[in-house]
């Protein structure tokens, strides 16, 4: 009798703590949601204004839901507070608009060029620059794995019903609306990608490709180590130009698409290198 007793209360105590834990992993979910709800309609929210609609929940555990949705890509964290990702588009996305309107024409022949080298069925990396959006444009609805870090580049190639597209986290680069941060990289560590079809904003000989963010430079060095090819988009106007971060050299590249106003002694000195130039 004792043992059957000993064996009741040990069904019952295992049978509350799991109904416990769903409704606690129920309640975290529900709140996480709710925040997410309250960020869209507000565009922004502090945490103190976050604690002041959750009371009972701490400012750590709220800055975990936080946490947990920048890795869902349903907010963007700043400092204090978090950002709904189109309140950041709104925000940012007149630069980046003025942006891609800059050598369109130049841009638009090197992204049909490199919509001819993706195949279909390929896993590849695409960075969120202007030049990366034409390519997104330009890419036939073909069935491929994309990952991006790009705001607008995943909005414009979720148009597309064949293309499946990962959007990566991360903090707001606000000057070609991606993302990037250690985390990104931590996400990508389990990823495959066959490609990576790169843009840079300036370009020497003597200091590489380069771009304007630290931590988006890191990334990218990440992104190119990682692939098996690494295609890398560059119209002439970023020719001689040098930005702060260097992500790359010229030997780490595979093929470089260009416009057809290409320097042909620039060309040359590629071409040297055993880097095909296209």
């Amino acid at each position: 009798m004792k043992k059957f007793v000993a064996v009741f209360c040990e069904i019952c105590y295992t049978s509350t703590r799991k109904t416990l834990i769903a409704e606690d992993t129920f309640t975290k979910r529900t709140r996480i949601e709710e925040i997410a709800l309250l960020i869209e309609k507000n565009g922004k929210m502090s945490l103190e204004e976050l604690a002041k609609q959750f009371p009972d929940v701490s400012d750590m555990t709220l800055r975990r839901d936080l946490l947990e949705l920048e890795k869902e890509n349903k907010v963007i964290r700043v400092r204090g507070g978090a950002m709904s990702v189109l309140e950041v588009q709104k925000r940012s996305g007149e630069a980046y608009a003025q942006k891609s309107t800059i050598n369109t024409d130049a841009k638009k022949v090197i992204a049909k060029k490199a919509v001819a080298l993706i195949d279909d069925g390929v896993s590849l990396f695409l960075d969120g620059g202007t030049t990366a959006l034409a390519l997104a444009k330009e890419l036939p609805d073909k069935p491929c794995h994309i990952f991006t870090n790009g705001l607008v580049v995943a909005e414009e190639l979720a148009h597309k019903k064949q293309p499946e597209v990962i959007l990566v986290g991360g903090s707001l680069i606000k000057e070609n609306l991606s993302t990037a941060s250690p985390y990104t990289k931590v996400f990508l560590e389990n990823s495959n990608f066959e490609l990576a079809i790169i843009s840079a904003s300036a370009f020497s000989f003597e200091q590489g490709f380069s771009c304007i963010s630290q931590v988006e430079s890191e990334l990218l060095k990440f992104i190119l180590a990682r692939a098996k090819m690494v295609y890398m988009m560059l119209d002439t106007s970023k020719i001689g130009k040098i930005m702060p971060y260097t992500f790359a050299s010229a030997e780490d590249i595979d093929v470089l698409i260009t416009d057809d106003n290409f320097p042909p002694d620039v060309k040359e000195k590629f071409e040297t290198n055993n880097i095909v130039v296209i």
